[in-house]
């Protein structure tokens, strides 16, 4: 099977990787180009323009980094519009709000292609170990004929109907991760402040109904300051904007994840939106330390 693949940040090389060593023939692209010639060297051909890449392959996959980057790929010069057409397929596995989702799949429908949203649940190590869980909605015949990529990609895909609907899931689940996020930084630093181990709260959170493996995770490269970065904060901030809106549009009430928001925000405002997302405990480590008398 041949595939394009467009985006080779974090998530996407390893994704783009694993296809390559799962036998398939994949041709990526890059807005700078030098991030793919690790993936030449696992055997990927590599295409000057996402139009290039779509011209040369049935079904292509995207993985960008925000709304902003998902549009410019297929609307801009050279772009994905410019080479979509009868008989081709286009997934986006980017992470961005329905309404992004909806204008591409317009546009992408209107040129006679297919299209699937796909947003991932999962950062770096799931990536690599091809363990995500896709979160797909639009045409199910293309759905169908991904599966076999999806399988190495994830170890569980979702079929969630019309488009919209995958990024929808995605942002919910994404709001839940940051909020879960924030509520350990919180915890730590109430612990470390109140004369308790934080390392020994680690180790009775994970014996507990809350365990989980974000925490497990996590929770020991935090306490050691290191927030190598498998899921970006400034990313993690942008789908807690996203989900927000999201309860905008359908008049819920989420207070824990504005509150959550307005943290990942400080830590973007103090430099941190390069680092883990984790680095919130950053701003809410400073805020307990600063009430110390």
């Amino acid at each position: 099977m041949e595939v394009g693949f467009l985006g080779l940040g974090i998530m996407g090389k390893a994704m783009a990787a694993n296809l390559l060593r799962h036998g398939f023939r994949v041709t990526v692209w890059n807005r700078t180009l030098s991030k793919c010639q690790e993936l030449v060297a696992l055997g990927a051909a590599v295409g000057e323009t996402p139009a290039d890449v779509v011209a040369k392959c049935r079904y292509t996959i995207a993985m960008l980094s925000d709304p902003s980057a998902a549009l410019s790929v297929v609307f801009d010069k050279d772009g994905v519009l410019e080479q979509i057409g009868e008989g081709k397929g286009y997934v986006d596995m980017s992470t961005v709000d329905a309404a992004t989702s909806c204008k591409i799949s317009e546009a992408i429908k209107q040129k006679g292609g297919v299209f699937v949203e796909a947003p991932v649940s999962g950062s770096k190590k799931p990536a690599e170990d091809g363990q995500l869980v896709i979160l797909a909605a639009g045409d199910k015949v293309l759905y169908d004929d991904m599966v076999p990529a999806f399988d190495v990609l994830g170890k569980k895909s979702f079929f969630l109907g019309e488009i919209g609907n995958g990024a929808k899931m995605k942002l919910v689940v994404n709001m839940i991760m940051g909020s879960m996020m924030n509520a350990l930084s919180e915890g730590l630093s109430l612990a470390d402040n109140s004369g308790l181990s934080p390392q020994t709260l680690l180790d009775v959170l994970d014996l507990g109904a809350i365990a989980n493996p974000m925490f497990k995770l996590k929770g020991p490269s935090m306490l050691q300051g290191s927030y190598n970065p498998a899921f970006p904060l400034k990313h993690q901030q942008k789908d807690m904007r996203l989900a927000l809106s999201l309860g905008d549009e359908n008049a819920v009430s989420m207070p824990v994840a504005a509150a959550s928001n307005e943290a990942f925000k400080k830590a973007r405002s103090l430099g941190l939106g390069d680092l883990d997302f984790s680095a919130v405990y950053e701003v809410l480590k400073g805020a307990g330390d600063s009430g110390k008398a």
